[in-house]
């Protein structure tokens, strides 16, 4: 007679998170690294539910802070800084992904995962010991209190929309002096201010992309 394997149950907190990186260094001079991504693995043969929660949840925009993983699959959750100031500089938040099985509310695993803003990557600060780095954010992080994320669009905004759909009217508007129009006279634009509206449609198709 074939044994049948039954899943173990699990304890709360018990289940280990597979996360890379473990840390996140953003530069304030290089927008590219404004944009970074959090690798979230699932090793294990059920799906997870998984929620990034952050000590600093305004600083940062957290792209589907809640989501699913399927088993032995992986998610990036994208994390982009948007609050780029010197008096940021050197502080470090810390980035709480919990993971829970799908019919259960109880988190099964956490893993935390630091964050730093740092004027510019040619102004590295000396590395420390590791055990007086992990003593220090130990001590820095012992009271912490992390929040949810609210959830952001991944779409573009509605501002960003309408922008977008005036200045595609304008540019099928008459192009001013153009004769046989049935359009009013007081609606044809000159060519200038069809450049700026095809300038300004170009911007918030560069902005929809960057979402």
């Amino acid at each position: 007679m074939q044994q049948q394997h039954r899943q173990p149950e699990l304890v709360e907190g018990s289940l280990p998170v597979f996360v890379f990186p473990t840390e996140l260094v953003f530069y304030a001079d290089d927008q590219t690294s404004h944009k970074q991504v959090l690798t979230l693995y699932n090793p294990y043969e059920f799906a997870l539910k998984f929620k990034v929660l952050c000590t600093a949840p305004n600083k940062y925009t957290v792209v589907d802070a809640t989501g699913a993983v399927k088993p032995q699959c992986c998610v990036d959750i994208v994390i982009r800084h948007r609050d780029v100031r010197a008096c940021h500089y050197g502080v470090y938040d810390k980035f709480r992904l919990q993971v829970s099985e799908q019919s259960q509310r109880k988190a099964l695993g956490r893993k935390e995962v630091t964050a730093t803003l740092r004027a510019s990557a040619s102004q590295e600060p000396p590395s420390p010991r590791p055990q007086d780095e992990e003593r220090r954010l130990r001590e820095q992080f012992a009271d912490s209190e992390f929040f949810e994320q609210t959830a952001f669009q991944t779409g573009p905004s509605l501002l960003t929309v309408l922008l977008g759909l005036v200045c595609m009217a304008a540019l099928m508007l008459p192009t001013l002096g153009e004769q046989d129009s049935t359009v009013p006279v007081y609606l044809h634009l000159s060519v200038n201010k069809k450049l700026v509206a095809a300038y300004v449609l170009g911007k918030c198709e560069e902005a929809r992309r960057m979402r």
